[in-house]
């Protein structure tokens, strides 16, 4: 392991103007946050910027918005991230334990756009100091809802949401009528596989997969959309990002991605929220919040578009949706479980290990096995993230066989 000296947070300053820090700077949001940021130099400074393993990305991104620290969370390349970065001013930091100082640093807005479970920590560390988080990292209320809104409420801290569909309801949603509202519903595209058959299912690739019909997002992210898990981890999100009970959140299929998220109130009124495919929409709105900023996302031409259409979701050839729905409704460790074994599973496939259908399968057998004890602390969090990774592993191992046989 590579001893990786700690930055000297006391000296850390930045320019005056708003201090913005951007964890997982590399990422698809990432790279549209600062994308945004890029046309406003002059009146925010970055205080850091954090990568998982994207060292030449990071470096680059450091230098060209004069960040005052750039943390790499895999240590081993600590070495080359100092290197890239001698002369240039930024401090150079890594490992988990740095990425979680980066975030506590005194920064106005931070984009929270780490994914996976390994943005928990960081992004915790951000609100605790208060400070107005862009949330894109889905794992924080799937894995630890209940514990991370109490953080959020003990410490004062603003939480926007960024996916586009939490961002939608969250423009159209009314908080001081909330009892007026009936349901929610969060939309989704439908995949690349959206009017594949089970069978025609089972042979896709990683190539195939990842490649989105609408919207231009990683390999991880764009696996989950694939096999509907993304609407079913924004389900539990929306679950505790708004006042409305589980079973009045909806999901409808919408292979335009022009409707991003609707919310129906009692008087018979469907409020929706429209836009193009593009996250700089919702990253701009969290940016510029509570007032409104300029984002170059194309606008949308309704005539050309000509019509929208919408299903409902089919439960039978995406059973992660029904997973979701299920984890949200046992609680305790379901939710964290689900997410652990997903992860995995989707490592895996986009290795070859396992094939597309086997995604799910994993994640059942996974939940399949615990009793789901209520989470009390983070380190409960933890734990069932370690234990569902466990299970998830064997099950792949299985899985794994059985496809080289």
């Amino acid at each position: 392991m590579v001893a990786v000296p700690a930055p000297d947070i006391a000296a850390l300053k930045v320019p005056a103007g708003r201090r913005i820090s951007v964890l997982g700077s590399t990422g698809s949001v990432g790279c549209n946050t600062l994308d945004l940021l890029s046309r406003m130099k002059d009146e925010i400074g970055i205080v850091a910027l954090t990568a998982h393993r994207n060292v030449e990305a990071l470096a680059r991104q450091a230098i060209e918005f004069r960040a005052e620290l750039a943390v790499i969370a895999d240590e081993t390349l600590y070495p080359v991230l100092k290197e890239k970065l001698a002369g240039s001013g930024v401090e150079a930091a890594a490992g988990a334990a740095a990425v979680a100082e980066a975030a506590a640093l005194d920064a106005d807005w931070v984009m929270a756009s780490i994914v996976g479970a390994a943005g928990l920590a960081p992004t915790l560390a951000a609100v605790r100091r208060g400070a107005t988080v862009a949330l894109a990292n889905k794992e924080c209320l799937v894995c630890a809802g209940g514990i991370f809104l109490e953080e959020v409420a003990r410490s004062n801290a603003v939480l926007l949401p960024v996916d586009s569909e939490h961002n939608a309801i969250f423009q159209v949603f009314d908080f001081e009528r909330a009892a007026s509202v009936e349901r929610i519903i969060l939309t989704a595209s439908g995949g690349p596989f959206r009017s594949f058959t089970r069978a025609e299912m089972a042979d896709v690739t990683p190539g195939q997969a990842v490649k989105h019909p609408n919207w231009s997002m990683g390999a991880k992210i764009s696996v989950d959309s694939a096999t509907m898990m993304n609407k079913g981890l924004e389900l539990i999100e929306a679950a505790y990002l708004f006042p409305v009970p589980p079973e009045r959140i909806d999901v409808l299929v919408h292979a335009q991605s022009v409707i991003h998220g609707m919310v129906q109130y009692s008087d018979g009124s469907l409020l929706a929220q429209m836009g193009s495919p593009d996250m700089r929409t919702p990253i701009a709105f969290t940016l510029g919040w509570p007032e409104r900023t300029k984002a170059p996302a194309q606008r949308l031409d309704l005539a050309r578009i000509g019509q929208l259409t919408f299903e409902a979701p089919d439960p039978v050839r995406f059973p992660a949706l029904r997973l979701a729905r299920e984890a949200l409704q046992c609680g305790g460790t379901a939710p964290t479980l689900l997410n652990a074994a997903n992860e995995v599973a989707v490592e895996s496939f986009l290795k070859g290990r396992i094939g597309f259908l086997d995604i799910a399968a994993v994640v059942e057998r996974t939940l399949a096995e615990d009793t789901f004890a209520a989470l009390t602390s983070l380190e409960d969090v933890m734990g069932a993230d370690r234990l569902g990774r466990r299970l998830a592993r064997q099950f792949v191992e299985k899985a794994a066989g059985r496809q080289g046989e």
